[in-house]
């Protein structure tokens, strides 16, 4: 039973370390992007920030997995945790700068192109930055592994 505590406790701790790159994931996407991306999405209904939230979340989720995954040694559950939280921010930045560069390359702002609704459908941008997130993220996590 004794296993059972310290293993919950510890996927509560890997949670917790998570949701802070999730939330550090966030923050970049946000600097990225037009406008403050909680308004964008939540208060105008963008659908192509949300296309882009969502999979970057996904993507990063992906990331941790990996990175929880890799952390796996005999040196403790601190080690652990610091392991994951490195890689997950490496996973982060590294999505950053490719959006940054998909946005160098491509015609307008990468961001603001991809927040462009049109009617009620997102612009075919946003799906191509949500792919690339995406893609990202199986590398990065490929290099964890």
């Amino acid at each position: 039973m004794t296993e059972i505590f310290e293993s919950t406790g510890q996927a509560l701790l890997y949670g917790v370390v998570g949701l802070t790159v999730m939330a550090v994931g966030f923050l970049a996407l946000d600097l990225v992007t037009p406008g403050k991306l909680f308004h964008v999405v939540w208060r105008d209904r963008n659908r192509g920030a949300a296309v882009l939230l969502g999979s970057q979340s996904v993507a990063v989720g992906l990331v941790i997995m990996e990175a929880i995954r890799a952390s796996e040694s005999e040196q403790g559950l601190g080690q652990g945790l610091l392991s994951t939280l490195l890689y997950g921010l490496a996973g982060v930045l590294v999505m950053t700068l490719v959006g940054i560069v998909i946005g160098v390359l491509t015609p307008g702002q990468m961001g603001a192109v991809a927040l462009e609704d049109e009617g009620d459908r997102p612009h075919p941008a946003a799906w191509v930055q949500a792919g690339m997130y995406l893609g990202t993220a199986f590398m990065v996590g490929a290099a964890l592994s």
